[in-house]
């Protein structure tokens, strides 16, 4: 199969479209004048800087935001609804900022975006722990945001789809491992904001943040060709030997023909429809749990913790299965997973029904995570991953948006989670449909596309 590099967005512009593929020949013809030397496969490093990086975001930044929100309510008297507002409206910004990131990623490459990236974290997170009014939270909010945009979830996704094509569902699933282990941590963390007070745990975090993702951001550059190496680092004659996942193509799309498909429609919104509850869970789980349940946020943070065990377990099996059966069959049982969850959650009584949810949820985030990333860079290839990846995220991100303030909203009318949690199960369900319909789409006619010379 020809070998995927992730350039700039291929558009219908015929200099890009012509440099694109000049870049491509390029780097064909330096694996060719070059052949694979002996040294271990560098993929996997890739791969375990982007857990470091997406460790310390989770653990730092992303699952132990709930805790903070909770200090904030008790401090500040803020509502849930402006709660989850700030946490929303910064998801949003992510999204828009998606495409443009994407753009600057295939252009520019993972390694200098994410160092950008560390820059905000710090600022951000310096901010942050000394606000005394709500505006200043949101801006805060809105510098740590993009600085975990810039050099966290989509940045790592493009570096490592650059190194994996049948082996990627794997890859992608270790990769995400970081983000799952991060919310062993919240513990600490919460630990950290009783013993030392949240100002200084939120300062010291970014600066943390900040450096580590700086000096890892470093093996996050770079394509198999320019190593020597082959994609998969597995030998042509042996590839014959590793089954082919569904789609996978060998035709690279163009960000326009790929929104041009039904695929890159149902996948985006069958992530969407997950990350309404991922998203809901993410902001309200520790709010919930110390309003309703009567936990102090010492026992919140261990309910928080207990996900990200089942998220690796549900990795772990997602990644072994993900490159061997049909991915959209795994989202879709996936789905009711994230469903049955947080409506369990919604009528929880008893302790052991919380353990319920963790484990339905915690399995579903877990092993249908990975392969939505999986299945775009199977179906349209990595050449313009990263603008696709962008692109999705507009519609994708309209979850983490809606789901937190569908929440926290109802929350505040009736007094309790329990309709909100009903609705998002809902949302939740029909994902399954969008992914079931999300099946490979046919190469695109370029019959009519202007010649290269």
């Amino acid at each position: 199969m020809t070998h995927h590099l992730v350039e700039q967005s291929v558009t219908t512009s015929p200099l890009l479209f012509g440099s694109a593929n000049a870049a491509k020949l390029a780097a064909q013809w330096h694996h060719i004048a070059m052949p694979a030397h002996r040294s271990p496969f560098r993929g996997w490093k890739v791969v375990n800087a982007g857990i470091v990086i997406q460790f310390i975001q989770s653990a730092l930044i992303m699952q132990a935001m709930g805790s903070y929100l909770v200090v904030l309510e008790r401090q500040f008297g803020w509502s849930k609804s402006v709660l989850s507002a700030a946490f929303s409206v910064n998801r949003f910004e992510s999204a828009l900022l998606g495409p443009l990131q994407g753009w600057l990623l295939d252009r520019y490459g993972p390694k200098r975006i994410a160092r950008i990236g560390s820059f905000f974290l710090i600022a951000g997170f310096v901010w942050f722990s000394r606000i005394q009014s709500l505006w200043e939270f949101f801006a805060s909010f809105l510098l740590i945001a993009i600085g975990a945009g810039l050099s966290g979830f989509l940045t790592v996704t493009v570096a490592i789809v650059r190194w994996f094509e049948r082996r990627r569902a794997r890859a992608l699933a270790t990769g995400s491992l970081g983000f799952a282990a991060g919310g062993l941590a919240v513990p600490i963390v919460v630990w950290s904001m009783n013993a030392n007070g949240w100002r200084t745990t939120a300062s010291v975090s970014g600066v943390v943040a900040g450096i580590a993702v700086y000096f890892f951001a470093r093996y996050l550059d770079g394509y198999p060709a320019d190593y020597g190496q082959i994609v998969d680092g597995i030998p042509p004659e042996d590839t014959a030997e590793t089954p082919a996942a569904e789609g996978l193509t060998s035709v690279d799309f163009t960000a326009k023909e790929a929104i041009r498909t039904r695929a890159f429609w149902m996948i985006s919104l069958g992530h969407m429809s997950a990350l309404f509850v991922v998203g809901a869970v993410m902001a309200h789980l520790a709010l919930f749990l110390t309003s309703e349940r009567g936990y102090s946020l010492q026992q919140a943070s261990y309910v928080c913790a207990a996900l990200p065990i089942m998220q690796i377990v549900g990795m772990t099996i997602g990644g072994a299965l993900g490159d061997k059966v049909n991915k959209r069959l795994i989202a879709s049982v996936a789905m009711f997973g994230h469903a049955g969850g947080i409506l369990v959650l919604a009528f929880t009584q008893r302790g052991w029904m919380i353990g319920v949810f963790v484990v339905l949820h915690g399995l579903a985030w877990g092993a249908r995570g990975p392969l939505m990333q999986a299945l775009r860079a199977d179906y349209f290839g990595a050449s313009s991953f990263g603008f696709i990846m962008g692109l999705s995220s507009l519609i994708v991100m309209l979850g983490t948006v809606f789901g937190p303030i569908i929440a926290g909203v109802l929350a505040d009318m009736t007094g309790s989670y329990r309709l909100g949690f009903v609705v998002l199960a809902v949302l939740a369900a029909l994902g399954m449909a969008f992914f079931v319909l999300a099946t490979p789409p046919d190469p695109p006619n370029r019959d009519l596309a202007p010649s290269i010379n």
